[in-house]
């Protein structure tokens, strides 16, 4: 019963955090692309449009990086996807693996895809990373593989600070774990998700 009602309180309270949130934004139309659901979130919470096939899908940090390094040929792939045991699509670009975790199947996670790749903006682009990877955490040099990216507008989210990486962003609130856990879940009973610590309207309309 506690739960429910901090979850009702929680909604309630965000609503009125997510009006602020979008009353300040002066950048519209970014493209996000973020490893994870984070980005989607963010984006969601802003009232912004997805443009970025990076939405409701997973990639481990070394496939998340390796795209990274070579976006645009990368981008010139066509998306296949493959025989899994897992209950969602599993697509490749190239030798890349993509986790279509909340999609019904292939051909709706390819159609997505599709679409939301031809609306990526280079000019006005961001890119999100969390330091989470299995059950041990993602590996110190892939954060300084990712912190060496030659992007502009880079954020690499993290469960302890890494003061010598630019990109790094440390998230309080999971010390004792081996890497961050769910940012968008609300971290205590004033509407705020995790993810709220760092500035993202801020980093939005710096460019």
């Amino acid at each position: 019963m506690l739960s429910k009602i901090k979850t009702a309180v929680n909604q309630l309270q965000r609503k009125f955090i997510n009006h602020q949130l979008r009353s300040r934004l002066k950048n519209h139309g970014m493209t996000v692309i973020s490893a994870n659901c984070v980005g989607a979130f963010i984006l969601h919470d802003l009232g912004e449009p997805f443009n970025s096939p990076f939405v409701n899908l997973y990639l481990s940090p070394k496939n998340f990086i390796r795209y990274l390094q070579h976006i645009d040929f990368y981008q010139q792939q066509s998306l296949e996807f493959t025989a899994s045991e897992k209950s969602y699509p599993v697509g490749k670009l190239a030798d890349i693996e993509i986790h279509f975790m909340h999609y019904h199947n292939a051909q709706e996670a390819k159609e997505k895809w599709l679409t939301r790749s031809a609306r990526i903006n280079p000019d006005n682009l961001f890119i999100m990373m969390t330091d989470k990877d299995g059950a041990i955490g993602i590996a110190y040099d892939d954060l300084v593989a990712f912190d060496q990216l030659p992007f502009k507008n880079k954020v690499v989210f993290t469960h302890k600070p890494y003061p010598e990486l630019r990109s790094a962003f440390y998230i309080k609130g999971f010390e004792l774990q081996n890497q961050v856990g769910d940012l968008f879940a609300f971290s205590d009973w004033n509407g705020r998700k995790y993810y709220d610590q760092f500035d993202y309207v801020t980093w939005f309309n710096q460019t």
